[in-house]
């Protein structure tokens, strides 16, 4: 449902609330019973649930990406020529 935000037009106060599309805009102010205007805003929306672009969109296919690790460090190379004893 979108929110939706309103001026009173004789106090000034700025009111937001959430209302279905099909509901009649408020007319009052609930403080001081002026009347209210509706404004326009930027849009906003909330998403909610397990996140349908990273199952449905993304590109691995809803699969969990597991956190890439480093190669374990190559230990040094012992010269075989310098321990030979003669």
């Amino acid at each position: 449902m979108p929110i939706y935000e309103y001026r009173c037009t004789k106090c000034g106060q700025l009111i937001e609330i959430i209302q279905k599309l099909s509901d009649r805009p408020l007319r009052k102010c609930p403080e001081c019973t002026g009347r209210l205007e509706k404004l326009v805003s930027r849009a906003s929306f909330q998403l909610k649930g397990g996140g349908w672009y990273s199952e449905g969109y993304s590109s691995s296919g809803g699969k969990k990406s597991t956190p890439k690790t480093d190669p374990p460090a190559k230990s040094p190379k012992k010269d075989s020529s310098s321990s030979k004893s003669s």
